[in-house]
């Protein structure tokens, strides 16, 4: 194994890793107030609606599929009883629909951020790079996904991608593992590397942000010119005492 390759699959990782994780507490300690997904909706909603839908439906299922083929040890799905052809099959019909759900949300949200005015002009080339970067990586997930799909050669990221990750993080990598990995797969992770680099500086932050402080929130309470609450203020009102 060449030194480069030392470097990409058993350093690399955990530079990267050290790098988002500094460079975000850093923009939450330093300016605080630029962690927002700062919302368009008010200047045009239909393409927001249906791109932000898409897009996260997609991306939420391909990250639980990243989940259930990357941690999840072999042995586990050989232990239930799950085939290694109905894994592949599962994954290929699961994997592939998402990826292309995502795809599409992406892309309409990148086109409007294009095509709307006034959302082009608030963009920040933070959100032009975010979108282009989480395209790009879509766009080599699918292919890469695609190819394994028609190929009969029997690579299985199951025995190569996926304990080379979890010898990550529990620090003891083997880069070995990746000796064997098609291309379209290490250009895939590589990428997800960069996109890794450029999350802490976009909106994409505010998906470490939960509004757990609605769940307790009083409610809002309306009053009409007079002073008094509006009936179904009331009735809400009355509920929460």
């Amino acid at each position: 194994m060449s030194t480069l390759e030392l470097l990409l699959w058993g350093a690399l990782p955990y530079m990267v890793i050290v790098f988002c994780i500094t460079a975000t507490i850093w923009r939450y300690l330093t300016n605080p107030f630029s962690w927002t997904s700062k919302s368009s909706e008010m200047m045009e909603k239909r393409m927001l609606r249906w791109g932000s839908l898409l897009f996260h439906i997609g991306i939420f299922a391909v990250i639980c599929g990243h989940i259930a083929g990357l941690l999840v040890p072999v042995e586990f799905y050989r232990w239930i009883g799950l085939s290694d052809g109905g894994y592949h099959l599962m994954a290929i019909a699961g994997g592939l629909p998402a990826g292309i759900i995502a795809f599409a949300g992406a892309v309409i949200l990148l086109v409007r951020r294009y095509v709307v005015r006034r959302v082009r002009a608030t963009s920040s080339i933070g959100d032009w790079l975010a979108l282009a970067m989480l395209i790009i990586v879509i766009v080599t997930g699918i292919l890469a996904t695609s190819a394994n799909a028609v190929n009969h050669s029997g690579f299985d990221y199951r025995t190569t991608i996926n304990p080379w990750l979890r010898g990550l993080i529990v620090f003891q990598p083997d880069p070995v593992l990746m000796q064997t990995v098609p291309m379209n797969f290490k250009v895939h992770i590589l990428l997800t590397f960069v996109l890794y680099c450029v999350f802490p500086f976009t909106r994409l932050v505010h998906m470490l942000s939960m509004p757990l402080g609605y769940l307790k929130r009083s409610y809002v309470l309306y009053r009409r010119r007079d002073g008094s609450v509006y009936p179904n203020q009331e009735q809400k009102k009355e509920r929460a005492m």
